[in-house]
């Protein structure tokens, strides 16, 4: 069961009671600025229902353009002392590149982010880790 905690057209933030994880659902066509906007909301849904896990999905994502940057990286290190310490990150089928994703993956440690092709591979994933408070 999942309580929908945000939605606006270019991403869905809910909560998935079964799991205890934020699912995190990016649709539509993506650049920095609203990649950077949806990491803000992330970070927000993120304090108000803490949560070890997210489930990163951008396999509805229709057209992306970001790059990493040192805003993405701080990004990350605020969602660990948030409390996320796992990261299953889908990547999206318009992005025939990963690159973003694997430079994201080799640059931080804290949380753990892993990175995959389809859902079912990254809720396997996640629901290994072991939850922590």
């Amino acid at each position: 069961m999942q309580h929908i905690i945000l939605e606006t057209p270019g991403l869905v933030i809910s909560y998935d009671y079964t799991n205890q994880w934020l699912y995190a659902d990016w649709r539509g066509e993506h650049d920095q600025d609203s990649t950077r906007a949806g990491c803000g909301l992330m970070l927000e849904a993120l304090s108000q229902w803490p949560s070890s896990k997210i489930l990163n999905d951008n396999s509805n994502v229709t057209s992306i353009a970001v790059q990493l940057t040192t805003w993405g990286i701080g990004w990350l290190q605020a969602m660990y002392v948030a409390g996320l310490r796992y990261l299953a990150w889908i990547y999206s089928p318009a992005t025939h590149n990963p690159q973003v994703v694997q430079d994201i993956i080799r640059t931080t440690n804290k949380p753990i982010v892993a990175s995959f092709h389809d859902l079912p591979s990254a809720r396997i994933w996640l629901r290994q880790q072991k939850a922590t408070t």
